[in-house]
């Protein structure tokens, strides 16, 4: 079974809300809500008016993963709603990588040159596989003014692609 990852928008937000709330809240009590995400319902404007995007991982037309990102500034951007069913994860399927690999071939082509992403400390894995790629812990002080701060997030990480 091999995964094929596409752009998504506002037609699958029902599909992403339920994986992504699962993931967070069942798995890994993360204390966010819908209501905390009001972008999972406007995908289209929220992610892609200002040339950034969001995009789904598919297995026999099921949803497995998602990845986003928010254009900040003209050449900044986060990586937001990285997020693999658990059932998929791992080296079997590669689905997170090639989510990744696909936000940062998108990156390239339209000038994006820092991608920065915060995350929360329990998420142990992610944070592994963040580094795996070649990014790097930073310090809050340490993000862009413009970076969307969401509440629960207490580690946060860098990366250039210039580099």
């Amino acid at each position: 079974m091999k995964p094929i990852i596409k752009p998504v928008e506002n037609e699958y937000s029902h599909a992403i809300v339920d994986l992504v709330l699962t993931i967070q809240q069942k798995e890994f009590n993360v204390p966010i809500t819908i209501e905390d995400q009001p972008d999972l319902f406007n995908i289209t404007s929220f992610y892609y008016a200002d040339g950034g995007g969001f995009w789904g991982a598919f297995i026999n037309d099921e949803l497995v993963g998602t990845i986003a990102l928010v254009k900040f500034a003209d050449n900044a951007a986060a990586i937001r709603k990285m997020f693999v069913k658990k059932e998929f994860r791992g080296k079997e399927f590669s689905i997170a990588q090639k989510l990744l690999e696909t936000l940062i071939t998108y990156s390239k082509e339209n000038g994006i040159d820092d991608l920065y992403l915060g995350t929360i400390t329990i998420l142990e894995a992610a944070l592994r596989f963040y580094e795996k790629n070649n990014f790097v812990r930073i310090q809050k002080d340490e993000l862009p003014k413009a970076f969307p701060l969401m509440a629960p997030d207490n580690v946060f990480c860098h990366l250039n692609l210039k580099k």
